[in-house]
C-alpha cells in the first residue's frame, strides 16, 4: 500500500497551497476508504485536520481548519486533496495522509510531505 502525498512546500503567510495524496495498492476500491488529512508541528503529536467519508458526502474538520481548508476527492483517481488558503505560520507542519477502510477498519498512512509558512 503506498499514499503518496505531494504539493507541499514553503509559501508566505496568507498564501495558498493545495495537497494531494495518491493511493495504490489498497484493498478493494478506494471508495470503501475514508480519506484524512492528519499534520504534525515539531515537538508536538499528530493532529488531525480533516477527513472526507468514503461516499464524499460528509466531510469534517478540525477547528483550526474550518473556513480555510477544504478537504475534497476523487475516487476515479484514487485521490484525496486538501485545499489551504489563508495559511498562518501555525500551519507549518508535515502534512500526512490516511486512509480508513470503512469495513474492518484498518488504517494505512503515507510517508507526508512538508508544509512552511513564513510570516
Amino acid at each position: 500500500v503506498q499514499l503518496q502525498a505531494c504539493g507541499g512546500g514553503l509559501v508566505q503567510a496568507g498564501d495558498s497551497l493545495r495537497l494531494s495524496c495518491t493511493a495504490s495498492g489498497l484493498g478493494g476500491t478506494f471508495n470503501q476508504y475514508n480519506m484524512g488529512w492528519f499534520r504534525q508541528a515539531p515537538g508536538k503529536e499528530r493532529e488531525f485536520v480533516a477527513v472526507i467519508r468514503w461516499n464524499s458526502v460528509s466531510t469534517y474538520y478540525a477547528d483550526s481548519a474550518k473556513g480555510r481548508f477544504t478537504i475534497s476527492r476523487d475516487n476515479a483517481k484514487n485521490t484525496v486533496s486538501l485545499q489551504m488558503n489563508s495559511l498562518n505560520p501555525e500551519d507549518t507542519a508535515v502534512y500526512y495522509c490516511n486512509a480508513v477502510d470503512k469495513y474492518i477498519r484498518t488504517i494505512y498512512w503515507g510517508q507526508g510531505t512538508q508544509v512552511t509558512v513564513s510570516s
